[in-house]
């Protein structure tokens, strides 16, 4: 089982966060954002990925420091999970439909943190408490601290759920495809450099 654990603490948020890479998607989360936690079970859910999260932080002020920080913490997870990336695939690409929405996340864990976001036009401000700015905080925080190039893009849609959703959905699906391990190539790295 590959496995990473993070515990941040920081004058803003206390996190305590475990993922395993090679799990059946089960999760228990709790951030203080009841949106927020329903996109991270289907992140997990849809990832086949095993997540708990666990957040005290100061969202009496607002979503920001833990959204952000759990994005760190687990970018940081993935990264401990993953090792040397022996064997893996490496890149994964999934168009996820939801509704009237198509969102594209592809993926590649190259070690070279980048983020291209289009949220594809105006979202509302929130959905319930959750600010709708913060998943690009999220995304950043997360490809930047899991050392991976992620470009995420909402074809189009009229429901900011639904494309926040999808999002969430279609991250897992394509991290799941380049974690994955290839059989045929379980002692290599996945570079032509011989490291990732």
């Amino acid at each position: 089982m590959r496995t990473g654990k993070v515990i941040r603490e920081t004058k803003e948020t206390s996190i305590d966060l475990t993922i395993s890479l090679d799990g059946r998607g089960v999760s228990d989360i709790d951030t203080g954002i009841g949106f927020f936690d329903h996109m991270l079970n289907l992140f997990a859910a849809h990832g086949r990925m095993d997540l708990v999260v666990g957040c005290n932080g100061d969202t009496d002020v607002d979503g920001h420091h833990s959204v952000e920080d759990i994005g760190i913490a687990l970018g940081e997870a993935v990264k401990q999970a993953l090792g040397d990336k022996k064997g893996i695939n490496r890149y994964g690409t999934f168009y996820l439909p939801m509704d009237e929405t198509l969102v594209i996340v592809s993926l590649d864990i190259s070690g070279r943190p980048f983020l291209v976001y289009d949220a594809g036009g105006p979202m509302a401000p929130m959905i319930g408490s959750y600010d709708t700015e913060l998943t690009e905080e999220f995304l950043r925080a997360f490809a930047f601290n899991a050392g991976i190039t992620l470009h995420v893009k909402v074809m189009y849609g009229t429901n900011s759920h639904h494309k926040v959703e999808a999002i969430f959905k279609a991250l897992g699906h394509a991290l799941r495809t380049a974690v994955k391990i290839d059989p045929e190539a379980a002692d290599e790295i996945p570079s032509t450099k011989g490291m990732l």
